[in-house]
């Protein structure tokens, strides 16, 4: 399947709120994932990404992909990825994300958050988007 015939794995129709909604892994998803990244960063406007959990395990080729594009990216992705916001409505696993979100930022440098519905990360997007800050409350 040439990378044309893959589907979207990011929705950007409301940029500069983009959505990846982990249903969306399939196998060999990584290399789409980073040509429509390139493509975020070739606009030059700050965005946020929302992560909705849910979908099958990412294969391990896909994960290294991304983690080797993030951390080659981290210096374009400043002030251009302004949030990596994380959904995740099960209590105890967002509980354990976000006892690992500090090692995350810490690796790829963009601040990341997580909240329990679509509703509130979009509202905390929408918020660093206008100016506002992680940790302020929303």
């Amino acid at each position: 399947m040439s990378q044309q015939q893959q589907p979207k794995v990011h929705d950007a129709s409301d940029f500069p709120i983009v959505r990846f909604e982990g249903s969306s892994i399939y196998e060999g998803y990584g290399a789409p994932w980073c040509a429509e990244m390139d493509e975020f960063l070739a606009r030059g406007k700050p965005f946020v990404l929302i992560y909705v959990a849910g979908g099958p395990d990412e294969a391990h080729d896909d994960r290294v992909m991304r983690g080797a594009w993030l951390k080659s990216h981290q210096e374009m992705l400043d002030g251009i990825l302004l949030a990596l916001i994380h959904v995740e409505p099960e209590p105890t696993k967002r509980a354990q994300l976000e006892e690992m979100l500090p090692m995350l930022v810490k690796a790829f440098g963009t601040p990341q958050a997580a909240r329990a519905s679509r509703d509130e990360a979009e509202s905390l997007g929408r918020h660093v988007l206008a100016g506002g800050r992680m940790n302020d409350s929303v």
